[in-house]
């Protein structure tokens, strides 16, 4: 290694000098690194960021069921569980999925989803309890923050449009007999996801499950509905945000493991 000497300095300046271009090149060094630290970084983002829009372009290419235009659910056992999102899948639901076999489930509030479990009509105590809350949920005590309502269900003939003037109008139904309560039933969810596909059922629904996912647990709170949804796809590493979005109740969350 040859070292360049300015005779016309001291010794211990020629030193210095040296030491001080030596400290400025650790220093280029070190920015280096840190910018290829960073760099390294933000190759990552991008890879895992393109890897989250090809899994979701994925999620969003994978057929759908028939129900999954509605509000939607699988029970403990298996039953399906659908809500209308609006008055007209309200409309829809009771002239075209609600069946003999079923059962009409309905929140005792102003604003809520029209919840028809599909073979209700002999399911079991347990089952009923969960698309109960189900219903609850799926109302304005959600919006309202409430912790538990009522909810009731009927049978297909007890459930009408018409009356002795004519037809009702849209989102409004003819309730006639008795109906089978469920009294302050409580409002809370559980999101988890199993074989790529989010699943957000009654809270009722994931404790009778055998196999149980990790899960979230989903009330009302203090959380706006973005928010909360950005919680929950870090949460569960489900990032298609719209879905999660379309499952949510209106309202403000709580989210917590």
């Amino acid at each position: 290694m040859e070292i360049d000497i300015d005779f016309t300095r001291s010794a211990q300046d020629n030193a210095n000098s040296y030491y001080q271009s030596s400290k400025k090149l650790q220093q280029k060094k070190e920015g280096a690194r840190k910018a290829i630290a960073e760099l390294e970084k933000k190759l990552e983002q991008a890879r895992k960021s393109d890897e989250m829009s090809r899994k979701v372009a994925k999620l969003k290419a994978a057929p759908k069921e028939w129900y999954q235009k509605f509000r939607w659910a699988i029970a403990s056992d298996g039953s399906i569980i659908i809500g209308g999102r609006d008055a007209s899948q309200n409309e829809q639901l009771n002239s075209r999925h609600f069946e003999d076999a079923d059962l009409f489930f309905h929140a005792d509030i102003f604003g809520a989803s029209v919840v028809i479990l599909k073979g209700g009509a002999s399911s079991p105590k347990e089952v009923r309890e969960e698309t109960a809350q189900f219903a609850a949920c799926y109302s304005s005590a959600w919006k309202e923050g409430s912790s538990s309502v009522d909810v009731y269900a009927m049978r297909r003939e007890q459930v009408s449009k018409s009356t002795a003037k004519g037809s009702l109008g849209s989102g409004s139904f003819l309730l006639t007999g008795e109906r089978e309560w469920y009294r302050s039933t409580p409002l809370s969810l559980s999101a988890y996801v199993s074989g790529e596909r989010l699943f957000v059922v009654p809270s009722r629904t994931y404790e009778r499950l055998k196999d149980k996912p990790q899960r979230l647990e989903i009330s009302p709170g203090d959380d706006k509905k973005s928010d909360a949804a950005k919680k929950m796809a870090k949460m569960l590493n489900y990032y298609d945000l719209d879905e999660i979005m379309q499952r949510l109740p209106a309202g403000e969350f709580t989210v917590r493991r």
